[in-house]
């Protein structure tokens, strides 16, 4: 995503395990972009100030948190209406590099990067505009193109190390004691997850489940210190689960450990990135040989035609709906 946090300049320095594409035109015979809205001044959420309550997602998002564990629940059946497939299925993801130039923060302005391929049958959106507690500024347009061309949708987030100020302003709001600073982490991780689950309750976003993005951010870095790192993402794992939505986690084996070290989720289910290579490569990082931290293998992603690409995994497509949500 890496692709979505990664520029040109980032590709390159990643060679071997990249998650961004370059910008560029639309290709012939892609679906258009999404007829973006420029967001105004208060639309692009000061870092810190979520979108609404980070504490308290809101009503929507309550409701919304309720609907999406229903989807998630594990009966031994399908789980929704999508009917069961065989092989494997084509999808891609999308957040704010699809932006217009000139939106989101300074740090991560939209690039204009085109939607998926016309073939894709899933889009995976990404709630951030690059470090928590920024939200995607054309998430409601990418929610309408899901719609339009009849996409089913999950969705991510990047999770990222906080600043001191957002350490002080969260530290203390959550459910670890902050009578240290690992507990103070914790409460910044889960502030940031109550933040995204905000940010799909504006805009009416459902999925039943969050991918959470752990890798190095750009502009936003992580600290040096592994333990703390972690502490950061067990609490952005407890604020999705405590919101009622199934977790997993995406990235490569390297660049977890890089991040967080050996940190344990209990085999949460993974999405697996390739970088700038090829579907077979893709699908290849579904095997045992790719396992980030334990889980099993739901897609593997990889970067083509300028576009972020994904792959379902041996056996996913029996039940999509597990993973994926249907707009009605």
């Amino acid at each position: 995503m890496h692709r979505a946090l990664m520029g040109c300049a980032a590709t390159l320095l990643l060679a071997t395990a990249t998650l961004a594409g370059c910008g560029g035109s639309t290709p012939s015979g892609a679906p258009p972009r999404p007829p973006v809205s420029t967001p105004t001044a208060t639309d692009v959420a000061d870092p810190g100030a979520p979108a609404g309550d980070a504490g308290d997602p809101g009503a929507d998002a309550s409701d919304l948190a309720k609907r999406a564990e229903n989807l998630a629940r594990e009966n031994g059946k399908p789980t929704s209406d999508i009917a069961p497939r065989d092989g494997e299925v084509l999808g891609g993801d999308v957040s704010w590099p699809q932006c217009p130039p000139g939106t989101g923060i300074p740090e991560k302005q939209g690039l204009g990067m085109p939607m998926p391929l016309p073939e894709a049958e899933y889009v995976v959106l990404g709630l951030t505009n690059g470090p928590g507690f920024t939200p995607n500024p054309c998430l409601a347009d990418q929610v309408r193109w899901a719609k339009d061309n009849d996409v089913l949708v999950s969705v991510y987030a990047v999770s990222s190390y906080p600043s001191k100020a957002t350490l002080q302003k969260y530290g203390a709001d959550g459910p670890y004691a902050a009578t240290d600073r690992l507990g103070k982490l914790r409460n910044v991780g889960y502030q940031q997850a109550r933040f995204n689950v905000g940010t799909m309750g504006q805009v009416g976003l459902l999925s039943p489940i969050v991918w959470i993005d752990i890798e190095p951010v750009p502009k936003f870095d992580w600290s040096d210190d592994l333990q703390a790192n972690a502490a950061v993402i067990e609490g952005v794992a407890r604020g999705y689960t405590d919101a009622g939505f199934r977790i997993g986690v995406y990235s490569t084996p390297a660049l977890y450990r890089r991040v967080v070290g050996d940190l344990g989720l209990g085999g949460v289910p993974e999405w697996r990135a390739a970088g700038q290579t090829s579907r077979a490569e893709a699908l290849n990082r579904c095997g045992p040989d790719w396992s980030i931290q334990g889980g099993p293998a739901v897609m593997g992603q990889w970067v083509e035609q300028e576009r972020d690409q994904n792959i379902t995994c041996p056996g996913i497509a029996a039940d999509l709906g597990r993973w994926f949500h249907r707009f009605s």
